[in-house]
């Protein structure tokens, strides 16, 4: 067994994080840490543990080493303390965007300031087992994943590594998210009475997770634009790419088959009857799948990829427990083979 902490535990991420990390066969947690709640039972902010655990919430002062140290901190904060975390762990996963980026300078694009810690970027791997499986087993540090950078490059994956993509034709993303990734804190935009019942789109284009996609594939002439529905869990990309001259069916069919065949939490989602012939991300709730699928127009040379995840699962905790699996030599799936729920 193998110790495990989580810094910031009371947020939604840092709940998932303890809900999947307490019923894992290798893993005893010993602590969670919240500055709020301490001294308050975990299942008193995450209902959905009730005795599952009797776990409280402790000061992070009082924070002991472990074997795995998980950060569930607001984005920012990790960077200004990274010395102090790695002397608390063998093993670091950062779920913020604190280490997302390898590069000082995209990451003051994208986040319009000097990150405060440049020396440790290079040091952490992206923790998308999908893009970096080999990479994730040979380091101590991982970053979290973005929920919409995650559907985005899953959605492109199959067809980056066919090598279909006619790079020379912009791509437009669109993803559809639900209300939990505004966090547990939420916001003016994120009460009940301003966030039900809505299709609205907050960012056309620039939002900080595009700079994942371009670390990810190297693709410049992207464009990320996100809306709000009516979901709480929930992250369904739409991406509209040009495939390259002579590209058919049989092409895109093999290159999806593929991806699958070398990713455990990768399903194809093209069917020719029932209700859910395409993804959709209202059955992956609490799962850590990735269903993907794909409709080609053979006159225009043009494909529409479509990911859908549970942004608090494979956009983020599953995502991070997965990374873990691997790092310490685990099997890949273990802890995470939930399949999800239906109907809900």
């Amino acid at each position: 067994m193998i110790t495990a902490a989580i810094v910031g535990g009371s947020g939604y991420t840092g709940g998932e994080l303890l809900r999947l990390l307490i019923d894992h066969p290798e893993v005893d947690v010993t602590q969670v840490t919240s500055h709020r709640y301490a001294g308050n039972y975990v299942y008193q902010v995450h209902p959905n543990l009730r005795r599952r655990t009797e776990l409280k919430f402790t000061p992070v002062e009082e924070l002991q080493k472990t074997d795995v140290l998980f950060l569930a901190l607001p984005h920012g904060k990790t960077q200004k303390q990274i010395e102090t975390w790695v002397e608390k762990a063998d093993y670091i996963i950062d779920l913020s965007s604190d280490f997302r980026l390898r590069d000082a300078d995209l990451y003051a694009h994208w986040y319009g300031h000097d990150h405060e810690g440049p020396e440790w970027m290079q040091k952490f791997v992206y923790g998308l087992p999908e893009l970096y499986r080999s990479e994730i087993s040979k380091t101590n540090y991982i970053s979290g994943v973005g929920c919409n950078a995650t559907a985005a490059n899953l959605a492109l994956l199959p067809l980056v590594q066919a090598d279909l993509i006619d790079v020379s034709r912009s791509i437009v993303i669109e993803i559809k998210v639900g209300s939990s990734e505004s966090g547990a804190s939420g916001n003016a935009g994120s009460h009940h009475a301003e966030r039900s019942n809505v299709v609205r789109t907050f960012s056309a284009f620039g939002h900080r997770h595009t700079a994942e996609v371009i670390q990810a594939y190297g693709l410049k002439d992207i464009t990320l634009t996100l809306s709000s529905v009516d979901l709480v869990r929930g992250a369904l990309a739409t991406a509209h790419v040009s495939v390259k001259p002579g590209v058919t069916q049989k092409d895109l069919w093999k290159a999806y088959r593929q991806a699958v065949a070398d990713n455990p939490f990768l399903r194809i989602v093209k069917e020719r009857r029932g209700i859910y012939r395409v993804p959709e991300p209202k059955i992956l709730a609490g799962s850590n799948y990735a269903d993907l699928g794909f409709e080609f127009n053979p006159d225009t040379g043009r494909v529409v990829a479509i990911c859908a995840i549970d942004n608090l699962m494979k956009g983020a905790s599953g995502s991070a427990v997965q990374s873990m699996n691997l790092m310490l030599g685990f099997d890949e799936t273990l802890g995470l083979e939930f399949p999800g729920l239906h109907p809900i």
